[in-house]
């Protein structure tokens, strides 16, 4: 199948991987140069502009988009730009993490039929691929499951959760559930840390992940940050960023009169931890410093550091 894949980060650039290698064709576009030639060297068609990507996938009638460009502004600049050569046979995909109910505004604007699809595994699980949550009409969906199983583990790794805005609705809790996760682990290895023994972490994190009821990935993640930072973590400081998906979804319960104690009480630790600045606070919490950590072993994001 032919797909244009409009947005060439990190996350990207594996959507390009994964779909040139299961034999899709590829056209690719990005505003860095660079990241065009990337993906080129990968095997798509690289392209100079969102016209001549259009262009290109215009000799066939009905045209077929994946959007991996930052949430927000990025996505309606680019829709924008787009719309005049989209009709309602076209599909969009939005692999972002868009406010749900900016996908359902979206959706109803565009001239193409529009899929949000939320997105997890970050650019760690690129080579086993990611677990995408789709909203959207049920023909777009069947119609692109050749590239969601491409993009995704594969058929198990997919699937429609219901209408437009669903998607992206599903990963917003999704994200979550993820901080409290973080959180509680946290929260775990900092009571060990500070506890009546001299414990490996990182021969506990082994341990437990090996047939304990609290075995995990985000598990797996913290032996990885144990053994490359030391059982002290070295460094690493109590400041955690990101939020935005997490304060959605505590918006949300809230407006649903849902509570969600563990989740807000997560997302009220990433702010505290910011009110010492972006180097923490020297004798802040070790629970911080762990998710902090783990925010690089999912997703590569920076790992916030102490001053020395």
């Amino acid at each position: 199948m032919q797909l244009g894949v409009v947005g060439l980060g990190r996350m990207g650039q594996i959507v390009v991987d994964r779909l040139v290698t299961a034999g899709h064709d590829v056209v690719a576009f990005d505003l860095d140069a660079e990241a065009v030639a990337t993906a080129a060297d990968i095997g798509a068609t690289p392209t100079e502009s969102l016209e001549t990507l259009l262009d290109t996938l215009g000799e066939t009638k009905r045209k077929r988009l994946w959007l991996m460009v930052p949430a927000g502004e990025a996505v309606d600049a680019t829709l924008t730009e787009l719309e005049p050569s989209l009709t309602n046979t076209d599909i969009i995909v939005d692999g972002g993490n868009s406010h749900f109910e900016a996908s359902i505004r979206r959706a109803e604007e565009s001239s193409a039929t529009y899929l949000d699809c939320g997105t997890s595994g970050g650019p760690a699980g690129a080579e086993l691929g990611f677990s995408l949550m789709i909203g959207g009409k049920q023909w777009a969906y069947d119609e692109l499951t050749p590239v969601f199983d491409a993009i995704a583990t594969g058929p198990d790794g997919h699937e429609r959760m219901g209408p437009v805005g669903s998607g992206h609705y599903v990963k917003m809790v999704h994200n979550g559930v993820e901080y409290a996760l973080m959180q509680a682990y946290g929260e775990g290895f900092e009571l060990l840390a500070d506890g009546r023994y001299d414990l490996d972490l990182a021969a506990v994190a082994r341990t437990w992940n090996n047939g304990a009821v609290i075995r995990s990935w985000l598990l797996e993640l913290c032996e990885e940050a144990f053994r490359a930072e030391g059982v002290d973590l070295g460094n690493v400081a109590d400041y955690i960023a990101g939020g935005s998906t997490g304060t959605w979804t505590v918006q949300e319960a809230l407006e649903q009169e849902v509570p969600v104690p563990l989740i807000y009480q997560a997302l009220a630790e990433r702010f505290g931890s910011r009110a010492t600045g972006t180097t923490g606070d020297p004798d802040g919490r070790f629970s911080r410093r762990v998710a902090n950590r783990l925010r690089y072993g999912f997703g590569r994001h920076d790992v916030a550091r102490r001053e020395e």
